[in-house]
């Protein structure tokens, strides 16, 4: 694999580090600022915002810009946002913060996807696309544990201080491995959006609406369940959580390889996967190590599809493949707002705290029916093409005869 993949790797370390950190330091935070812990989710809520908004609107202001230069001014904006956040001195300033880093967000990873899947011979895109999600995965092994004891132990400014570092190195790396390719020619906005009009590009906006809220359903409210009914210590649940950031990386790897062999079907085993081991978790949060097990499998399928749904939406949406791949981005965070928005309802309408689970599961399911919908309509085009040759044969069949 070509070593421009490590610095786009190494930027997805970074922006992974920075979106999960806040989670764990939100305590911190919320003292040092005088705020409540509800007033201080908006340090999330905010930076997801930042990805939804910024994505679409980051990608279309450098349609004409060449696509390395795209790459280090999001790299740029991220670095500036972290240390923005390192410095803000209050609850106001820190919003507005996480805010601006979350806007290069999506943007990057779009036109990261798009420089990746063009670096290597099209049958290896799904694999090229995984190495730079590899670096995201691995920030919730390394890069969210570390910042989360640093902070708790120097301060919560410091992360996002060494973050900003991570964002200077990423942006060396970018500007130092990352092959210098031609200047966009013939774009326009208009062309651009022509893309959105195909039924598959909004099926695979589905497939990743549902089908990941399905994980992120279960993920965020991992820690009451680990700790409240599994019986785990707060200190085992940060291992437990290294744990499910293993099965990330394993599984995103494993799926870059499938998505190069057959994509529809990698999505079909993945969500199946996905439900089966939600609905499993029901009863396997009650044992301590069929519990852990059972996490490392959730991150893993729960992840293995993404490098699919990449190189799918660069397929649809040929026109428009930056946008389209960073739309994905706004999407993933949809999803996660979904899934955590209906684990919490379930949980609030008194069905336990492993019920985020059962509605994962249904979530999955609505994802593969997704899958299934987009892969029907992909095989009438073969089945009018064999019908229109099947006609053509038998006519020229008959002229012969006559």
């Amino acid at each position: 694999m070509p070593v421009a993949l490590l610095a786009l790797a190494i930027a997805a370390f970074g922006i992974g580090t920075t979106e999960f950190v806040m989670m764990g330091l939100l305590p911190e935070v919320a003292s040092n600022l005088h705020v409540s812990i509800p007033d201080a989710g908006g340090y999330i809520s905010l930076y997801a915002i930042g990805v939804v908004v910024g994505a679409p609107l980051l990608t279309i202001a450098g349609l004409r810009a060449r696509r390395k230069t795209m790459l280090l001014s999001m790299l740029v904006l991220f670095t500036v946002g972290n240390l923005l956040s390192a410095l803000a001195p209050t609850h106001g300033l820190l919003l507005a913060a996480r805010f601006v880093a979350g806007l290069p967000h999506g943007a990057f990873f779009g036109i990261g996807a798009v420089v990746a899947a063009s670096l290597v011979d099209r049958d290896k895109r799904g694999q090229a696309i995984s190495m730079m999600f590899i670096g995201l995965t691995v920030a919730n092994i390394v890069g969210v544990p570390v910042g989360t004891l640093l902070g708790q132990a120097m301060g919560w400014r410091w992360t996002f201080g060494l973050v900003a570092l991570i964002g200077v190195v990423a942006l060396a790396a970018v500007a130092a491995l990352v092959p210098l390719q031609p200047k966009p020619t013939d774009v326009s906005l208009r062309g651009e959006l022509r893309a959105f009009r195909r039924p598959q590009v909004w099926l695979a906006f589905a497939i990743v609406v549902f089908g990941f809220a399905a994980t992120f359903s279960f993920y965020s409210y991992i820690k009451p369940v680990l700790t409240d009914i599994t019986g785990y210590t707060p200190t085992a649940v940060t291992a437990l959580l290294a744990l499910f950031g293993v099965g990330m990386t394993v599984g995103t790897a494993v799926g870059g390889r499938l998505a190069d062999k057959a994509p529809m079907r990698t999505l079909y085993v993945f969500l199946t996967s996905l439900a089966v081991a939600l609905l499993l978790f029901v009863f396997t949060s009650q044992n301590m190590v069929l519990a852990a097990v059972n996490v490392f499998v959730i991150g893993a399928v729960g992840f293995a599809a993404i490098p699919s749904i990449q190189a799918r939406i660069l397929d649809q949406a040929k026109e428009a493949p930056a946008l389209g791949s960073a739309s994905i981005q706004s999407t993933f965070n949809i999803a996660n707002s979904l899934g955590a928005y209906l684990g919490g309802l379930v949980i609030a309408g008194g069905f336990g705290l492993v019920s985020p689970s059962w509605v994962g599961a249904l979530l999955a399911l609505v994802g593969l029916g997704f899958a299934v919908l987009s892969g029907v309509l992909d095989r009438r085009p073969r089945r009018a093409d064999t019908v229109v040759t099947s006609r053509a044969q038998q006519v020229a069949v008959s002229e012969v005869s006559g």
